[in-house]
């Protein structure tokens, strides 16, 4: 075994082409996103998970029905817009919200080493997912966030490996982590930048 960012797919091997994002690949990698919230240890973040898994798995559902239509994330939603009901397309808005949270909140982690976790993932919120919720959600993220775990514990945990191998050193754990949330943050802003360009969130 290896620390948990060697153990899974990460954004940065997610194939983009003219087509568009892959959407297998992509999946693959936002499977491993949702993985990241067992390392931070609370079940107030069980409510995060359930929502991205959920929304994986509507994206999924449709690519596995039509999976010559569905390639790319791009040609999912495309081909999903003259239907009634565009499970996937909403199911794929969300997904992106929530890994733009995650991302954002990871993101502020790397660059303010000095900042505890529940500091960072609330600035996140408050940037991202926040303006879309109801006061009721509102309440459930807000006990998430203050369940965070110790900055310490969590860049620990993520740098362990689980069969009591070497840890990573923190240098290639920041660099690996770096990495796969740069080439995330770029697959949420390409895709946001295509729902907006063909006005795909409407109604969502």
């Amino acid at each position: 075994m290896a620390p948990y960012l060697e153990t899974v797919k990460s954004f940065a091997d997610v194939p983009i082409t003219d087509a568009g994002v892959d959407t297998v690949a992509f999946l693959e990698a936002a499977d491993g996103l949702v993985g990241l919230f067992d390392l931070l240890g609370s079940a107030a973040f069980s409510v995060v998970q359930s929502d991205l898994k959920g929304n994986i798995t509507k994206v999924r559902t449709r690519y596995e029905a039509t999976p010559t239509l569905s390639a790319t994330l791009e040609s999912l939603v495309e081909n999903e817009k003259g239907e009634k009901k565009r499970t996937a397309t909403e199911g794929l808005l969300w997904l992106l919200r929530g890994l733009s949270f995650t991302c954002k909140a990871l993101q502020n982690s790397q660059s303010n080493k000095g900042e505890e976790l529940s500091a960072a993932f609330t600035k996140s919120y408050d940037n991202t997912l926040k303006k879309f919720h109801n006061f009721v959600v509102k309440g459930i993220f807000a006990v998430a966030m203050r369940a965070c775990p110790y900055r310490a514990d969590f860049y620990a945990k993520l740098a362990a490996d689980p069969e009591g191998g070497e840890p990573a050193t923190q240098d290639k754990l920041n660099a690996e982590l770096d990495k796969w949330l740069a080439a995330l943050s770029s697959i949420v802003a390409r895709m946001e930048a295509f729902y907006e360009k063909g006005n795909y969130a409407k109604g969502f």
